[in-house]
């Protein structure tokens, strides 16, 4: 008696899955984006980016501040009192009303720190533009990344669904030869076996889709988001022979921002200690006063009524401290710690740039050879598995052979589409490792994608 058989999906069950995944990329709108235009969303949603955007215009205003240093300052002071004195002894209570009136200004003119302090708001001002050109080289990484992981996806979800119809293909091409006594029960169940687990290969790629793309819409801030695909077989741009480790190294060390940031905040570092000795020395300030007052005249009943006043000073202030408690001496020595750190963090900074650079270096020539081995891997595959057809057909091979090669063609085939999109990031990791980064990069990967059918 045949063992009852479970029957593989239906081309109607497998239409509806598909158009379930589909309908992923029909909500929202139904414009596709290429990578710039996706970079650009981010640009202008991402919340980190936004976040940096902002603090540079808070550390740009907090940069200015330090002119107020070396301008001059006014001030205008007033007041009006009411007094009434009423005494016990004889003699009427009195009454008084007065009121004044004060403009003050000062101009420094010899406060050495306060330049300095100038010349250390200009530095974090480059420091703060190098903060932020770092921030916007990371975005523009996690956009294609983001982007690469959701086409990712959708090529495993396809090979997935490719290896789902051929393997239902030689489950009914199993069930046919068993019931003609051709096969036996084992490989219909083998067959059955690898068919179930498609399905669940299926289910998981499903979800590991929609989690990808719900990804890539939160970071651009759209939703129905679809991503231009990279087509299969389109040459990968080659990496140029000339541009070898050591350069891009060099370049590095030139234009990262981070090294930029640090070699900024060793040089503040470094006028925080002149700044430091600096406060033992003299100050130099020039002042002037205007001052109106109203009120009842000393001396005078009052009676007589009020008086006016008025008062005008100019003149030179010299300060000089001779004994602060040792604050001054323990400033200094905390200034040129912090100096020291400062040169240990550049230190610190130009060894991760460079150690970054190698690996990224390193990354885009292995992925460049594994596109490559993968490339020659795939034609194998294929070649392998219409030689088990072939045997199959004849009876030199038998089911699980074809099935083990299906496996191994579209296994391949994803391997291949993934280390394509890792091939392209190593390009991008390999530019923001080395500090150059920009969004025109984006453009000759653009100019590799094509916008996905309707």
């Amino acid at each position: 008696m045949k063992a009852p058989l479970r029957h593989p999906a239906s081309t109607l069950r497998r239409a509806a899955v598909a158009g379930v995944v589909l309908g992923l990329f029909a909500l929202g709108s139904a414009q596709a984006q290429n990578l710039p235009e996706l970079f650009a969303a981010a640009r202008a949603h991402d919340a980190t980016f936004l976040a940096a955007q902002a603090q540079f215009e808070a550390d740009r205003a907090r940069a200015a501040q330090a002119l107020a240093g070396v301008r001059p300052s006014v001030a205008l002071s007033g007041g009006a009192h009411w007094s009434h004195s009423d005494s016990s002894l004889t003699g009427p209570a009195r009454s008084s009303n007065r009121q004044n009136l004060s403009l003050g200004a000062n101009q420094p003119l010899f406060r050495p720190a306060n330049q300095l302090a100038l010349q250390q708001a200009e530095l974090s001002l480059q420091a703060a533009q190098a903060r932020l050109q770092s921030t916007e080289q990371e975005l523009i990484l996690r956009t294609a990344q983001a982007t690469f992981e959701v086409l990712a996806a959708q090529d495993s979800l396809r090979f997935i669904e490719a290896q789902q119809t051929a393997v239902a293909e030689q489950l009914a091409a199993a069930r046919r030869l068993f019931e003609v006594g051709s096969a036996t029960i084992t490989d219909t169940r083998e067959a059955q076996a690898r068919f179930d687990l498609v399905r669940a290969q299926h289910i998981a790629a499903t979800n590991a889709l929609q989690v990808r793309q719900l990804e890539l819409e939160q970071l651009v801030g759209r939703a129905g988001v679809r991503p231009w695909h990279l087509p299969e077989g389109v040459p990968l741009p080659v990496p140029d022979p000339s541009a070898t480790m050591p350069s891009w190294v060099e370049r590095a060390q030139t234009a990262h921002p981070m090294l930029r940031q640090a070699e900024a905040g060793l040089q503040i570092a470094a006028l925080e200690v002149q700044r430091a000795q600096a406060a033992r020395g003299p100050t130099v300030d020039a002042t002037a006063q205007l001052q109106l007052a109203r009120g009842p005249v000393q001396g005078l009943p009052a009676a007589s009524g009020n008086a006016s006043q008025r008062d005008a000073s100019i003149g030179i202030q010299f300060n000089l401290p001779l004994y602060t408690g040792g604050a001054l001496q323990n400033r200094i020595a905390e200034a040129v710690a912090l100096q020291t750190r400062a040169r240990a963090d550049l230190d610190a900074a130009q060894r991760s740039v460079t150690q970054a650079t190698r690996s990224a270096y390193l990354g885009v020539v292995s992925g460049t050879g594994q596109v490559q081995a993968l490339q020659a891997a795939q034609a194998s595959s294929q070649s392998a598995l219409d030689a088990n057809r072939l045997g199959f057909e004849v009876g030199v091979r038998i089911n699980i052979d074809v099935l083990n090669a299906q496996s191994q063609l579209f296994d391949t085939k994803a391997r291949l589409a993934r280390a394509r999109y890792e091939l392209l990031l190593g390009s991008l990791r390999l530019r923001l490792a080395s500090g150059v980064l920009t969004a025109d990069d984006l453009q000759p990967i653009a100019a590799l994608l094509r916008a996905p059918g309707p």
